[in-house]
């Protein structure tokens, strides 16, 4: 004999209540939804309570008469759960749109003040920041600045000290992430991309580990593009193939892999995945640029799916790394695909906003950089720099473009944001540009075209013809400090990102990694 469910409809978004035996319906307001746990949270308003349930292993999900997969339903919409003999377990969701009745029926948010709030937007990975660590890519902050002081204020003639140095490390234009007592990078060994452990003090290696086949480019050269991330006792690393592996920080034991490509339907990029990803709370930010998901969260524990983001048109990755920030109450992921730069919504993957100004249709690979309520974005091949202005209200964010200039055409070498001045070059023309106006502060091209990084009051510059120089981090103009030729110069361009920390400059070119001793 069949089960009879009687159900009482409550005012509002409401219990739907109660079987004659082991059964309940709930309905509610989504406030979270994750696929890696397969768990969706709900607002019960009559009850002011929120809950949690798994769906089951037969359990389903449908949106009017059409089923559909946990993780296409979004925060804000409504759904009816409906249990079985475990309250916590749902057997079916239900899912829709709120109606406008519903949304005018939440209790309004009485203003505190009558001036508009200033909008705050602070660029941050929930990294502790640790001086004399550098964590990931651009550093702990994502910003490419160090806390560093007492540094040299200038070099001799034939550069300062070498420290130690190492070779074996292959090939790929990788950078490195330092924690502790442990640098990490990637390149190749014995045919595969692989990531090495290395000794702080004096680079010996502890261990290393394959993390997949060897992305081949005779033209611009082999081996991965992107710089592992550090995260508590694990480290993560990502190839130009598009193979992810998550592998303990101490012995290399690798704890999940995947290739985001295959897993989200993605196509490789010309020149190869370049990403480094984000650590972000428990989420793991990469962008596979694929036909199930253009940016995606994975849970940095599993490698489970949390959350995918789809950008209209689908379009593939671009060559640059994401950065989090918060603009007012809204925190979101930054990055630039193939076709301009977007952002996404940090709790659901919900595209918040999108622009074109400062992209190009071969390249985009320079981070972005941020300040209060502004992203600057720039590329190179002709198209420059932009700057756009967010707002962020009822969890949504809209931007505008203040300008664009074609004197900040950013290739691959990255940006520094001081003080409302962004440092970079333009092309082959470094150059120092006021925030606000896009004009200029002053422009040299004695370095040529290369990259950059931050610390103790100081630019540390490298050219990508291979010279390393230190200029004054200042917009008054170009004060250089220091210059020379690094030994053992690769026949590749000198592309991997200078990094500062813990008194010494670490350079990688191809299978050799240099560290120089900038202590004062």
């Amino acid at each position: 004999m069949r089960t009879r469910l009687i159900c009482f409809l409550l005012a509002g978004m409401s219990v739907l209540w109660l079987s004659v035996v082991d059964a309940a319906i709930y309905s509610g307001e989504i406030e979270a939804v994750s696929t890696g746990t397969r768990t969706i949270t709900i607002r019960i308003a009559s009850q002011d309570k929120s809950m949690t349930f798994q769906l089951g292993p037969t359990g389903r999900v449908q949106s009017g008469t059409k089923a559909i997969q946990l993780d296409v339903v979004k925060v804000g919409q409504i759904a009816t759960v409906t249990t079985g003999s475990d309250a916590k377990v749902a057997t079916k969701i239900s899912v829709r749109d709120p109606k406008p009745a519903e949304a005018a029926s939440k209790p309004a948010i009485k203003p505190t003040r009558t001036e508009p709030m200033p909008e705050k937007s602070t660029v941050s990975s929930n990294v502790e920041v640790v001086i004399g660590d550098w964590p990931q890519y651009r550093g702990a902050n994502r910003d490419n600045i160090s806390l560093e002081k007492g540094l040299l204020t200038s070099w001799p003639s034939n550069g300062p000290k070498v420290a130690w140095e190492q070779s074996g490390f292959g090939e790929g234009y990788s950078s490195v992430s330092i924690v502790g007592d442990t640098i990490f990078t990637l390149g190749t060994q014995s045919g595969q991309e692989t990531l090495f452990a290395l000794n702080r003090d004096g680079g010996q290696q502890k261990w290393s580990i394959s993390t997949g086949r060897v992305f081949q480019d005779g033209g611009q050269g082999n081996g991965p593009r992107g710089t592992p991330t550090v995260d508590g006792d694990r480290v993560y690393a990502l190839g130009a193939h598009g193979d992810l592996v998550c592998a303990k920080v101490a012995d290399g034991d690798v704890l999940w892999r995947l290739n985001i490509l295959e897993t989200f339907q993605g196509n490789n990029i010309v020149w190869g995945i370049s990403e480094s990803v984000l650590i972000d709370g428990e989420k793991l930010i990469c962008t596979p640029g694929g036909k199930a998901a253009t940016m995606v969260a994975l849970d940095k524990m599993t490698g489970r799916p949390i959350w995918r983001a789809m950008i209209p048109g689908a379009p593939q990755a671009g060559y640059s790394s994401p950065i989090a920030i918060d603009v007012g109450n809204v925190r979101q992921y930054v990055n630039f695909v193939h076709t301009g730069v977007v952002s996404v919504r940090a709790t659901d993957g919900n595209p918040l906003w999108g622009q074109q100004a400062s992209a190009n249709d071969t390249a985009n690979c320079s981070s972005p950089v941020a300040m209060e309520n502004l992203v600057f974005t720039a590329s190179g091949y002709g198209t420059g720099g932009a700057l756009f202005r967010l707002a962020s209200r009822s969890n949504a964010t809209q931007s505008e473009v203040v300008y664009t200039t074609k004197e900040m055409k950013n290739h691959h070498g990255g940006m520094v944001l001081l003080d409302g001045y962004v440092y970079g070059f333009d092309e082959g023309i470094l150059t120092c540009l006021d925030l606000k106006t896009g004009k200029p502060a002053w422009q040299n091209r004695s370095v040529g075209k290369g990259s950059l990084t931050y610390a103790d009051g100081r630019l540390y510059l490298r050219s990508e013809g291979g010279p390393l120089a230190l200029c004054a981090a200042s917009p008054e103009g170009y004060e250089e400090l220091g210059r020379f030729d690094p030994p053992n110069r690769s026949n590749r361009a000198a592309w991997a990102h200078p990094v500062v920390a813990g008194g010494k400059l670490y350079i990688r070119d191809q299978d050799t990694l240099t560290v120089f001793d900038v202590k004062e």
